[in-house]
């Protein structure tokens, strides 16, 4: 088809992948050439049709796409004869096909452009073989990725494409049949949406004069900036932060600020906030709130930046999810000196409850989310999700869910105090009370949202009847030590069981603790505690696939996180001692999962930090000598050393020793000649 410049639509595409970033564009003359393609390429493949017409950012977006290796183009129009239709759950791309075969639970379908990742290259190549014989390809469950086992008969064949457009067939395409086969295969594959932006597949000239049209009546540069906004987002950040912080992310732009930048500034600000609310006194705590809440805006800034400009890394993820919760235990630890220093109470004991309380809550999130994702990718016959009151509460979450905007919404996505709402909280009452007001108000509301989400997730677990442990490398995640690996493996209790009554254990020593007269008078009984706590340990070898097994991780860092604190309450260590050794604790711990996260291996010295169940036998030992606070304290500054360390490894020389042995010639000993 020929463009309204007269050019063809194929040769505009091209033009459009190379402004996108492509480095090579080429057309492949048939899906045979597309799997020769993939099976030498060493870089992601970009691969559409030649009858999508779109903004160029459309392409650049999902050139771009932080959130997989593999993506897809999904639109919203209307199914036709011949195009892929798909069925997405949170985000990922669970189903796709002809519309007649998804069974009327079709939620888009393909857009005729996908980029697909270097893991997946080789079930690109099976799914392009496959579909050049005219077959659709079922994955081997036990065989190596891309193997295929089975074929179902499927329309004729047609040509693909690699970086750049392709011929496209009438029904059938080839680019529609390749996201067909790639699914069928079981990769991975997130869904791309257009919102605010143009994009289209055409069939004839009438179609390809509407869609230019389309585009034409839309400002590019506008609509990337509200793309930089999150689609759904919570109450407070909607409506007191995205309302105007695309302004400041153009300015951002213009000053050629960087995401990581602006993380740090706003680091700044938190660090701020946290030092006027240990001084107290009225000016100090509403100028404390006001920075607070202009912190907040910057940590919503550094996304919005990161999505305008199209800058993402795995380095400045991980350095934005893990200042995010610096920041706020930082904001912690201002409000519970400052309430020490009013003489208002234990402030340390209350800032200490809320960084433990936030911190098993953020694993439990982590951990659903990775439930309810690997469920998404499950048949549902596979997850035995019919009938019963898990049912109907995810077919009510469901709808709550689409009804954008409604006070149901709203009031669902604000119950489970997200950060938005818990800045907001911490900066009003401060502002307007005092420091005690602001950490027993997030003590409160903590608690309530975590029974809510608590019981409302064990229910649709248990109807999911999901395992993820197993998917992952358990012993990480659960942050076993050499000592816990060694001890026998208890299977009736089940791993959850056995670290519940771990937790329970620790929980038992912190309240005696806190109750007792005389604290140091239960040095002895902190052997008895430890013995309960590694309980936890006789789990480790066992199989994670209960339903409610994805709770274990969390449940053994509140079991350490109560063990610690009663061990420090009874050898009588500072509050800001305990403070700061939970913190580093949690620092650790939020490494993890942002690794998990962002799909990452292991902290390079990992092994040297000894393990949950490690530390708490070295805090016991302090704890019978009478040395709590120089334990402690030693143990603390040991953890945070190897945790810099593994942090520079990981992300500065480990990275710069591979560019240098990438960039070797050969023969130099750097690297193999080519």
């Amino acid at each position: 088809m020929t463009t309204a410049t007269g050019e063809p639509l194929a040769d505009r595409l091209a033009a459009q992948l190379r402004q996108a970033g492509a480095d090579e564009v080429r057309f492949a003359a048939g899906l045979d050439e597309l799997a020769a393609l993939a099976d030498h390429a060493t870089g992601p493949l970009l691969i559409t049709g030649t009858d999508l017409v779109a903004h160029t950012a459309v392409l650049r977006h999902l050139a771009t796409s932080p959130v997989g290796p593999t993506v897809a183009l999904v639109l919203t129009d209307p199914a036709v004869p011949g195009r892929t239709a798909v069925r997405e759950e949170r985000g990922q791309v669970v189903d796709a096909g002809a519309v007649d075969a998804l069974d009327g639970e079709a939620t888009g379908v393909f857009g005729g452009a996908l980029r697909v990742g270097v893991a997946d290259l080789s079930t690109l190549a099976a799914a392009a073989r496959a579909a050049a014989i005219g077959v659709l390809p079922v994955a081997t469950p036990l065989g190596p990725p891309g193997e295929v086992s089975a074929f179902r008969p499927t329309e004729g064949a047609g040509p693909a494409g690699r970086l750049a457009p392709v011929p496209a067939g009438g029904p059938g395409s080839a680019v529609d049949r390749l996201v067909a086969g790639l699914a069928a295969l079981g990769t991975l594959i997130f869904a791309q949406r257009v919102r605010l932006l143009v994009a289209h597949r055409v069939d004839d000239a009438a179609g390809l004069v509407a869609a230019e049209a389309a585009v034409t009546a839309v400002d590019e540069d506008r609509a990337e900036l509200r793309l930089a906004v999150k689609e759904k987002d919570d109450f407070f950040s909607t409506y007191f932060v995205s309302t105007w912080s695309p302004y400041v992310v153009r300015v951002a732009a213009r000053l050629r600020l960087t995401p990581t930048g602006v993380t740090v500034i706003s680091v700044l600000f938190a660090l701020a906030a946290a030092v006027l609310f240990g001084v107290g006194g009225r000016p100090a705590l509403v100028s404390g709130a006001v920075l607070l809440y202009l912190g907040f805006v910057l940590d919503c800034v550094d996304g919005q930046l990161a999505r305008y400009t199209r800058h993402f890394s795995a380095w400045g993820g991980w350095l934005d999810t893990m200042a995010d919760r610096a920041k706020e235990y930082l904001v912690y630890a201002g409000l519970g000196f400052g309430v020490s220093h009013a003489g208002l109470g234990n402030g340390w004991a209350l800032a200490i409850a809320a960084m433990t309380l936030q911190t098993v809550r953020h694993m439990t999130d982590t951990w659903y989310g990775v439930l309810h994702d690997e469920a998404a990718r499950r048949p549902r016959a596979a997850t035995g999700a019919s009938g019963g009151i898990g049912d109907r509460l995810n077919a009510a979450s469901t709808r709550v869910q689409a009804d954008t905007g409604s006070l149901s919404y709203w009031l669902k996505r604000t119950v489970v105090f997200p950060i938005g709402e818990r800045w907001a909280l911490i900066a009003l009452t401060v502002a307007l009370f005092n420091p005690l007001v602001s950490l027993i108000a997030v003590l409160v509301w903590g608690v309530l949202a975590f029974a809510y989400t608590g019981a409302l997730r064990t229910l649709r677990a248990r109807w999911m009847w999901v395992p993820v442990l197993d998917t992952v490398d358990a012993t990480l995640h659960r942050d076993d030590g050499p000592l816990a690996r060694r001890l026998p493996v208890v299977r009736p209790m089940g791993p959850l069981t056995l670290a519940v009554i771990a937790a329970l254990g620790s929980a038992a020593l912190l309240v005696a603790a806190l109750l007792g007269d005389v604290p140091d008078g239960l040095r002895w009984a902190v052997p008895v505690a430890l013995l309960v706590l590694l309980v936890g340990g006789l789990g480790a070898g066992a199989a994670h696939n209960g339903p409610l097994d994805w709770l274990v991780p969390a449940a053994l860092r509140a079991a350490e996180y109560l063990f610690a604190i009663a061990v420090g309450v009874v050898g009588g260590a500072p509050g800001w001692l305990i403070f700061g050794y939970v913190f580093v604790l949690t620092v650790h711990h939020y490494d993890l999962t942002a690794r998990l996260e962002k799909r990452q291996a292991a902290p390079p010295l990992h092994p040297a930090t000894l393990g949950w169940e490690g530390r708490s036998v070295l805090l016991a030992l302090a704890a019978i000598a009478g040395i709590v606070s120089i334990g402690m304290a030693t143990l603390g500054t040991y953890l945070l050393v190897v945790f810099v360390a593994s942090v520079v490894l990981a992300w500065f020389v480990r990275p710069a020793r591979s560019a240098r042995a990438s960039a070797a010639p050969a023969g130099a000993g750097g690297g193999a000649p080519r």
